[in-house]
């Protein structure tokens, strides 16, 4: 037994069960480094978000980014409804310039279309002079020359007018230099021209216009005409007009021509 007890390496062995354990030992330098815990910076977690805090996303949203004063398209709110834009896009610009076109050519044609009347025009469409005295309308009688600057120049008033009353009036064009119409000129008394005599169903004159008038004149005086009118209202104008002594006489071959 001696032998047993002074051993020291064997005493561990037969230490009685009730030995108060000693208390765990606290270590103070771990094995590995403790790691800070980490603070989750959200607005939704903050009591008072910090509003100056510029690195939020939020922040971002709220104010769009500006460059040279011009709001950046990607900054926009998504609650934010586009506006109409401030310039015209491409597509209305073409529209417009379309439309301007086609209103100036238009405009071009319209007046083309008036230039491009002549006298020969109208002396191809004009009623022979007997006919016209003889189907019970009433009727105008321009004396006119191919010469003659302010013949030519109311040319479109004239056709304006003859294309809105033919069916009721009859437009007798009669050229002064044709040698045919000398009778006629000294009946009506043409001294210059162009010279408009307005004849009722009769043939009757009831008044006469000499030289360059409004179209506004040519158009009231066939309007009484197609009425039945006693008299027109400008019976007796005398504008600017060529000397019907200037006349270039000849001799028409064809004795039906008005010309």
């Amino acid at each position: 037994m001696a032998r047993l007890c002074s051993n020291p390496i064997g005493l561990h062995r037969f230490r009685p069960s009730l030995q108060i354990p000693k208390p765990p030992q606290i270590i103070t330098n771990p094995p590995y480094p403790r790691t800070k815990p980490r603070k989750f910076h959200t607005l939704s977690c903050q009591t008072t978000p910090n509003v100056d805090d510029t690195s939020s996303t939020e922040r971002v949203v709220i104010e769009p980014s500006t460059v040279n004063g011009q709001t950046s398209k990607a900054s926009r709110s998504p609650q934010e409804s586009p506006g109409l834009p401030e310039f015209p896009s491409k597509g209305i610009n073409r529209k417009i310039a379309a439309v301007s076109t086609l209103a100036a050519l238009g405009l071009f044609l319209s007046t083309r279309l008036d230039l491009g009347v002549s006298l020969k025009d109208l002396s191809a469409v004009a009623l022979p002079y007997e006919e016209a005295l003889s189907n019970g309308k009433p009727t105008v009688v321009e004396f006119y020359a191919d010469w003659c600057e302010v013949c030519r120049e109311l040319a479109p008033d004239v056709y304006k007018v003859e294309q809105q009353y033919k069916d009721r009036v009859n437009f007798v064009m009669l050229n002064v230099d044709n040698t045919k119409w000398e009778q006629e000129l000294d009946e009506f008394g043409v001294e210059g021209i162009p010279h408009f005599a307005f004849l009722d169903k009769d043939g009757n004159e009831e008044g006469n216009v000499v030289g360059r008038f409004p179209r506004q004149f040519l158009l009231e005086n066939v309007d009484a005409l197609s009425r039945g009118e006693a008299s027109v209202p400008h019976a007796r104008v005398v504008g600017q007009y060529s000397n019907a002594e200037a006349r270039k006489v000849h001799q028409v071959v064809d004795p039906r021509s008005h010309g």
